[in-house]
């Protein structure tokens, strides 16, 4: 059996590899995707404006960030303030189970935004791979139906990066790390848009 000091030599590593990741991560992150944070931020404060909202969808690890983004917006991020209208389209589990059952779990997304879309609306897909097909059929969906689309992924953007009008691919494979990369700029996004639609200005 090992002992804990064993332990802690052997598995010390796992915590520095993952925060050396996490930190190239991080500045790749602030150079590279800094105008795209903006460009989505300003995208979804207009739609808030305009009286439209925000889908936001996703799978696994994805779908809990997904309804974590929504709550932010619904709820508060930093300040006490209106809600904004947010819905991720995972947390209907009838809707889901129902439209998986019947026709294909790769339309659960799709049918919602058929459903509840609306031009001007922002939909907001979100896949470690880029390739999940629900999610790629949805933006699909939103395209065709006239919403503004933003897309978080890894690596390349894989298939959905064609149906995207704003991409923010982690450069990763790892999908935890892209994972953790994608909560934070989706915090960056939040509190952009809490401070402008409710007069915060920073500088």
């Amino acid at each position: 059996m090992m002992e804990k000091k064993d332990f802690m030599a052997s598995y010390e590593g796992i915590f520095d590899r993952v925060f050396d990741a996490l930190l190239d991560l991080h500045k790749k992150s602030r150079e590279e995707h800094r105008q795209v944070i903006l460009e989505v931020s300003w995208a979804i404060a207009e739609a808030f404006k305009k009286g439209n909202k925000v889908l936001i969808f996703g799978n696994g690890g994805s779908a809990a960030d997904a309804q974590h983004l929504a709550a932010e917006f619904v709820n508060r991020f930093l300040l006490d303030r209106d809600p904004l209208p947010a819905i991720a389209l995972h947390t209907d589990t009838s809707v889901v189970t129902s439209v998986s059952n019947d026709f294909s779990f790769s339309q659960v997304f799709s049918k919602q935004i058929n459903a509840l879309g609306l031009p001007g609306d922002v939909a907001w897909g979100i896949s470690t791979s880029g390739n999940s097909e629900n999610v790629v059929e949805g933006l699909i969906a939103a395209r065709r139906r006239g919403l503004v689309t933003v897309g978080f992924s890894g690596v390349d953007g894989g298939a959905m990066k064609e149906y995207c009008d704003h991409l923010l691919n982690v450069d990763s494979r790892e999908t935890p790390r892209i994972q953790e990369i994608h909560i934070v700029l989706g915090h960056i996004i939040c509190e952009t848009v809490e401070n402008f639609l409710f007069g915060r200005a920073t500088g």
